[in-house]
């Protein structure tokens, strides 16, 4: 148990710290478009396709430039690089709001692709790296609690706020959160020190003794592994919940599955936090995959019915909810704390190319073959990244 007194004056203060600016960053650039880009399309009098390929031009964005983002991190540290881009996406949801022509839309949506790259999970992890180098498991494993509440608090948000100043108004609310409040918290808040230049504290992590070179082969797999299953929430985030429509569940029903996930994704990180500090995370990966795996096949012999849906939702979030653990923690435990920025962006790169594709893709496979044929095929992405992860080979 970590005790009060560290989340103030060791550099444990950092999990509080990112906790309460994920919740903001995911929840004024992230999960806002599901709700305000149908109303900037409307507006605008553009189709709802090209209006949300603003937000895969973003994803697109962040992918591109994480690379250069985990360096940063390395180098000057997440107090410099997550300020900037707090401020960033500030600047950007300023901006969304005055433009009024193609170009300059998706030149916004570019801008928010930087800020989310310098302020989403990677970076937070990157900047806990940084600080706790090996080890950063268990701040990893706190912080995403506190992220895995973004989309709870988001949306219920967001549409009060946008009944009471409309989607301008939200996006300028937002804006003053991150330049008020998150830009503040890193820069000030956040611990400067590297983890070279201090003593690990006893109920840190084991550092590992040996660690592999993170390039060749065990890269490969990994990035290959993470990228594979970034098309899977990806893409059913867009399109589970229609789908469920679509088989005949009604719409409230629908919404009260979909609010599952988040309660079981933070549940399934609340059993990680307290028994699986010992378990190394390739197995928890492997353990996430293989549940998810396993929800997708009841799906398919048992067919979409109220009580499949959810239980469908459950083993969904509660499997991403590791998963995302994972994505600092595996390659942590594989490559060491040395370089780990650069390691992260250099992984962030194809998950968030991956992510920004998937939607379109299940989009396309829905629309000319079934919503069967994209579950199989959100199904297979999962198995290829499990496939990954079973020959990847701890260091010995």
């Amino acid at each position: 148990m970590i005790p009060l007194r560290d989340f103030v004056e060791s550099p444990w203060r950092a999990v509080p710290v990112l906790g309460v600016t994920q919740i903001l960053s995911w929840g004024s650039i992230f999960y806002t478009p599901v709700l305000i880009v149908p109303l900037i399309a409307a507006e605008h009098g553009w189709s709802m396709a090209f209006a949300m390929g603003g937000f895969s031009v973003a994803l697109l964005t962040a992918g591109l430039v994480a690379p250069y983002v985990g360096r940063s991190i390395d180098r000057f540290g997440g107090h410099v690089v997550m300020t900037i881009g707090s401020l960033t996406g500030a600047l950007g949801l300023v901006l969304i709001g005055i433009a009024d022509n193609p170009v300059a839309y998706y030149t916004v949506w570019m801008v928010l692709g930087v800020a989310m790259s310098a302020n989403l999970y990677d970076s937070a992890f990157a900047t806990l790296g940084r600080i706790f180098g090996a080890g950063a498991r268990r701040p990893i494993t706190a912080l995403t609690l506190a992220g895995g509440f973004a989309s709870t608090v988001s949306w219920p948000a967001t549409h009060l706020l946008i009944e009471a100043a409309g989607w301008r108004g939200t996006y300028l609310i937002y804006a003053a959160l991150l330049a008020l409040i998150s830009a503040p918290l890193h820069a000030f808040l956040l611990p400067r020190e590297r983890f070279e230049v201090r003593r690990l504290a006893p109920d840190d992590s084991k550092v590992p003794e040996k660690v592999l070179p993170p390039h060749g082969l065990p890269f490969l797999l990994v990035a290959s592994a993470f990228a594979a299953y970034a098309f899977v929430p990806s893409g059913l985030s867009a399109h589970l919940l229609a789908i469920f429509q679509r088989s005949g569940i009604d719409a409230g029903t629908v919404v009260w599955i979909g609010a599952l996930f988040g309660p079981a994704q933070v549940g399934a990180r609340l059993i990680e936090f307290a028994f699986g500090r010992d378990l190394h995370p390739l197995w928890v990966v492997r353990f996430a995959l293989g549940v998810l795996l396993c929800a997708f096949v009841m799906l398919a012999i048992l067919g979409v019915s109220p009580w499949v849906a959810a239980v469908f939702a459950l083993m969904f979030g509660g499997a991403n909810g590791l998963v995302t653990i994972t994505r600092g923690a595996v390659q942590l435990a594989l490559f060491g704390a040395s370089g780990y920025g650069r390691l992260m962006g250099r992984l962030a790169g194809p998950f968030l190319v991956m992510q920004a594709a998937a939607p379109l893709a299940m989009a396309f496979v829905v629309e000319r073959a079934s919503d069967s044929m994209a579950l199989a095929t959100a199904a297979g992405f999962a198995a290829v990244a499990l496939a990954c992860f079973i020959v990847i080979r701890r260091p010995v």
